[in-house]
């Protein structure tokens, strides 16, 4: 059914005759427990009546007394006796008319404009497309970003990480890629972001083009961890309904490390151990469940190519977060804070990056630029305490002594926008910066 009654059909498919109700018998600040409502399950939503207003809240234990839920915002006013209502399992109905729209996880307008449902629900946790039907990667992607379009060669389907420290240019690099790769849609979810960040991502940061062909769905860092776990949970379930049309989705989740704290605060209510770090043992699962759910779709659907930001404290990749989702990627990129530090942006550190769709993603001669333009920053990196002290003498070693000539360009490719022309006049100019 097209147009706009399909959502509304899909509406009123979903009304039922009765739903389950219980009652609160017993409250705090962090959780509630709720009598009568033998058919919950892990996971439903429930709603209760506050007094104030109706709470929103997930059923996160079960118990021959009742069963524990854990509130979407603050739970004062809430009484012993007060009606709570049974929803089911968190579902959003995400369509064509979403786009250019920011909403929250639970798929409800935040620009103050009225957002008609799509023509069908989807469960915001769903399975990822089975592992012998999936397709493998794609082609190589146009990005805007030279480095990108060269040496960390972007195919569709790849799923790649951005480890970096807070400031040190990680969202305007999500904003570069949304706005300059090669997709249908874009679907960006802001996990635990500052409240005034949203307006100025989207208006200044991602743009008015960039916005016109993305859905943002975004927690703030105030709201409950069940809404900021459920904001990349949703804005997957998004990018899942625009590739089941056999569209080519970018997915930019800022961050996951935001979503594995959202997680742990989740699990330790519902009575799990801390364990690694302090983060519970479920947190693996949830990070891999998530990240598998991008990437190549199956026969007759279409792909995401998601780019997953990691906040790393100190630069560390062995914590817990990094190590979990670096695994589960198909390639990595570090931006390092001593290169932000001397004003080049994206502060990538290219010898600890990597792409995994290299080799096949280019060519023979191609792959022998990315391997040079290696070698040279590698012997400038191994050489650039001795340089920088004047301990090296010019002419002691021919690898050091081009590196020293070339380091400049080289440098300043990697800040560059990509040339008219895509991913090959990106390659002539990386062959110029090399030289003969």
């Amino acid at each position: 059914m097209p147009g706009t009654f399909a959502g509304l059909h899909a509406e009123i498919a979903r009304i039922e005759p009765f739903r389950s109700v219980g009652r609160v018998a017993e409250s705090g600040r962090g959780t509630f427990v709720v009598s009568g409502l033998a058919a919950a399950a892990l996971g439903d939503r429930v709603l209760a009546d506050s007094g104030a207003g109706t709470l929103g809240g997930e059923v996160i234990r079960l118990s021959p007394q009742g069963v524990l839920v854990l509130p979407e915002g603050d739970p004062e006013g809430l009484r012993i006796g007060a009606v709570v209502e049974l929803v089911g399992p968190p579902v959003l109905a995400p369509g064509q008319g979403w786009l250019g729209r920011v909403v929250d996880p639970l798929g409800r307008p935040l620009d103050g404009r009225p957002l008609l449902p799509g023509p069908g629900f989807r469960a915001t946790n769903a399975a990822p497309p089975p592992p012998a039907r999936r397709r493998g990667l794609g082609a190589r992607l146009s990005t805007g970003i030279a480095v990108f379009d060269t040496l960390l060669p972007l195919v569709r389907g790849q799923r790649i990480g951005l480890f970096a420290g807070s400031g040190v240019g990680k969202s305007s690099l999500l904003a570069r890629f949304a706005r300059g790769v090669a997709a249908d849609v874009a679907v960006i979810a802001l996990v635990g972001e500052r409240g005034r960040e949203l307006r100025d991502f989207t208006e200044r940061v991602l743009g008015p083009a960039g916005l016109a062909r993305s859905v943002v769905v975004t927690a703030t860092s105030d709201q409950s961890p069940l809404m900021r776990r459920r904001a990349a949970l949703s804005a997957m379930a998004v990018a899942e309904h625009f590739r089941d049309q056999g569209l080519h989705v970018l997915l930019l989740i800022d961050s996951v490390t935001r979503f594995a704290e959202a997680h742990r605060e989740v699990a330790i209510a519902s009575g799990e151990g801390a364990a690694l770090r302090g983060y519970p043992p479920s947190t693996a699962h949830a990070i891999m469940s998530l990240a598998e759910r991008a990437g190549p779709g199956a026969e007759g659907a279409g792909d995401i190519t998601a780019v997953f930001s990691v906040l790393v404290a100190g630069s560390d990749m062995d914590e817990p977060v990094a190590d979990i989702i670096r695994g589960t990627l198909d390639g990595h990129v570090i931006l390092d804070r001593k290169i932000a530090e001397r004003g080049r942006y994206p502060a990538i550190d290219l010898l600890r990056s990597v792409s995994r769709s290299l080799p096949d993603a280019a060519s023979a001669p191609e792959n022998a630029l990315i391997a040079d333009a290696r070698r040279v920053l590698g012997a400038w990196d191994w050489a650039e305490m001795m340089i920088q002290a004047g301990l090296y003498v010019p002419g002691s070693d021919a690898q050091t002594d081009r590196a020293i000539r070339l380091f400049p360009q080289l440098d300043g490719f990697l800040a560059e926008d990509a040339p008219a022309g895509g991913p090959e006049a990106s390659f002539a100019r990386l062959k110029a910066c090399l030289g003969p």
